[in-house]
């Protein structure tokens, strides 16, 4: 009966031991760094750590440009300078909107070669999907694209790991606008206004139904809140860099700005 008793205690004691300290990882945040004792995955950048009021919002292009003559206006009349994920595709059928959004002084980066699910794919299909849409979008403009945007957010390990090889940075967001389900433009602006804020990376589309309507309720808000739109090469760290667990990006110890 002791014996009994005493193992009831020794496991309730495991037990315990091993609630505390799945609960200091989960507080910490470190629950996401270790995974049943395996090194964190990789992460993408979702927004950045900076304290100079400064942040992005980016437009992702798959499909028309019904708006996209208007967004570009908005953005002269507001002052903001911005980045566009295209997909190869659309990059293909309006060679002319990549010279518009270049010469507006805006950013491009990819968006993929035929908008797929990238971690369903083989190592060498997503380095064609790269590799491709990187090449489409250089010949037409003559600028360097140095960013990728996953299609629908999916990314794993190795999407990241041949990004980087590739020489590009992965790039998510921190600030879903939802503007693709067709909220209203005060439906989409409060989304983002409310948590917009210095280093943030901001999601939109360029043929969301009331994407337009929200951009000077949005610009309005944030610029009287003094923060300064930047295209999302200008706001990452391009190095000496690390990314926390909730996916900001961050400088290295010591070299904090």
């Amino acid at each position: 009966m002791k014996e009994k008793k005493k193992y009831i205690l020794s496991l309730t004691a495991g037990v315990l031991a091993i609630i505390v300290c799945s609960l200091c990882l989960f507080c910490s945040g470190d629950y996401v760094v270790y995974t049943a004792g395996k090194k964190r995955k990789k992460l993408p950048i979702y927004g950045v750590k900076r304290d100079d009021e400064c942040l992005s919002i980016s437009f992702d292009c798959a499909w028309g440009v019904d708006c996209t003559d208007k967004i570009l206006d908005a953005l002269d009349f507001y002052n903001v300078k911005c980045t566009f994920f295209v997909v190869q595709f659309w990059a293909e059928k309006y060679p002319e909107y990549l010279k518009k959004i270049v010469d507006r002084g805006h950013e491009i980066g990819t968006h993929s070669k035929t908008h797929p699910n990238m971690s369903k794919l083989t190592e060498a299909e997503i380095e064609e999907e790269l590799k491709s849409s990187v090449n489409a979008i250089e010949s037409v403009t003559g600028k360097k694209v140095t960013l990728f945007r996953p299609p629908f957010g999916d990314y794993d390990d190795e999407v990241i790991t041949i990004a980087e090889k590739l020489g590009l940075y992965t790039i998510q967001w921190n600030v879903d606008s939802l503007d693709w389900k067709n909220l209203s433009a005060e439906a989409i602006a409060m989304r983002v206004t409310k948590k917009a804020k210095s280093g943030s990376i901001i999601l939109m589309h360029n043929n969301g139904l009331h994407t337009l309507e929200s951009l000077p309720l949005i610009f309005s808000a944030t610029q009287q809140k003094g923060l300064v739109y930047r295209p999302i090469g200008e706001l990452i760290y391009t190095d000496d860099f690390e990314i926390t667990p909730d996916g900001t990006q961050i400088k290295k110890l010591g070299e904090q700005q």
